[in-house]
This record gives structure tokens, sequence and C-alpha cells, in this order.
């Protein structure tokens, strides 16, 4: 029941086999929740097989351990609070609790569309008005979690420069020699943060560096007339 293995969910949450002309309504938001997970959303929405008081710590563990990137605890089932709750329903719910926040916040879905699913899997009003409470506060940390998950490399959004005119070295002695100081602001997948990656080099090596560019570019576009 750990939460160190983000990707199990997110696979458990990526059914390929979607087809999104037919089906009920869940499907066509195109959060492709797989069947396990959508059968455990309604058993979370269930009061039946998750009593009140376990559903709020159950969403509230749930979404920590995710954003905190720490495993449940193993002992989870022998709290009180789950004293009356099957252990194989809960693991379930857990998982499909999980899976459910962090599609959502992989796609950016809005509240409505979060709403409509667990409309969709019977759960009451107070229900997702608690769980819709929770996506909205830890929205923005799950994207940040999802954003260093996977072998995606940061790319360019921006580039600032300057030029420095370096007259004497650390010894003093004369230099006289412009540098080019350059910016490159990166972001990886989702995260709203940039980060920073400075660059100096002389005005040859700029030169060498805009060439190397430029026959990259040339490079691709051979590749997407192909």
């Amino acid at each position: 029941m750990g939460f160190y293995l983000l990707t199990y969910l997110l696979t458990l949450a990526n059914d390929t086999d979607v087809d999104y002309g037919r089906g009920p309504w869940i499907r066509k938001l195109r959060m492709d929740l797989s069947e396990d997970v959508i059968e455990g959303l309604h058993l979370a929405g269930d009061s039946v097989h998750i009593p009140d008081q376990s559903f709020l710590l159950l969403l509230r563990i749930v979404s920590e351990s995710i954003v905190d990137r720490r495993p449940a605890d193993p002992h989870l089932s022998a709290k009180k609070e789950f004293g009356s709750v099957d252990r194989g329903t809960l693991k379930q719910v857990y998982a499909a609790l999980g899976a459910l926040l962090l599609e959502a916040a992989k796609l950016d879905k809005d509240v409505a569309a979060v709403s409509q699913v667990l409309e969709d899997c019977k759960f009451s009003q107070e229900r997702i008005k608690q769980l819709i409470a929770v996506y909205q506060q830890h929205k923005q940390p799950l994207r940040s979690v999802l954003s260093k998950i996977g072998s995606n490399l940061p790319h360019v959004v921006d580039v600032d420069w300057r030029l420095d005119y370096y007259i004497k070295n650390n010894n003093l002695e004369k230099v006289s020699r412009p540098v080019f100081l350059i910016d490159l602001k990166t972001r990886v997948n989702a995260s709203e943060e940039t980060e920073t990656v400075q660059i100096a080099c002389t005005q040859d090596q700029l030169q060498d560096l805009v060439g190397k560019l430029r026959d990259a570019c040339k490079g691709l576009e051979r590749v997407a007339q192909l």
C-alpha cells in the first residue's frame, strides 16, 4: 500500500483500451480511469463499505502520502478508524483515490470535471465536497510530484542574455574581452516552476553554439519531411 510506487498508480490509472465514443460519461472525460479504479471509487463513495470517519482519514493519508512521496503506514488497516473496513476493500479504495487525484492533476482537470466523475461513482455531495477540497489544496504539489516522474527532459521556455566586458582576470592581468552570459529558463512536464541554467561563453563559443543549434534545426526539418 506504499506510495513510493507512484508509477504503479499511473499505470493503474491508464487504460489504453478505452473507446471514447461509447460508454458512460466518465470515459468521455478522457481521464483514462481503469475499471479497477472506477470500481474502487464506487466503493469509496459507499458509506456501507467505507464509513464517513474512515473516508476522511483515508483521503488525508492518500493525499499526504503522494505529496510527501512516502509510504503509507504498513499497519494502516489496523487503525481503529478502519476496524470495520474489509482489508481488500481498503487497499482498493486507497489505490483508486490516489489514481484519481494523480490523473486529475496530471490532466489539470477543473473542479467540475472531477465532481462529475465522483457523481458518476455515486458519491454523496458531502464526500464530493471533501474530496474536492483536498484536490484543490494539493493540486499544484501533485503536479510537481508528477513532473519528477519519468524520463522527460526539461524544455527551454525562455532565454535571457547580457554582455559583460572583462578588463582584468583574478590575477589582475589585462584581459579586455567580452563574455556573453546566457540564462536558459527551463521547465519539466507540468511543473509550474522554472529553473535557470546559466552559460558563460566568449564570442567564438557563442558563434559555435549558434551554428550547432542551426544544424540541429535543419536536422529536425529533414526528419519532418520524411
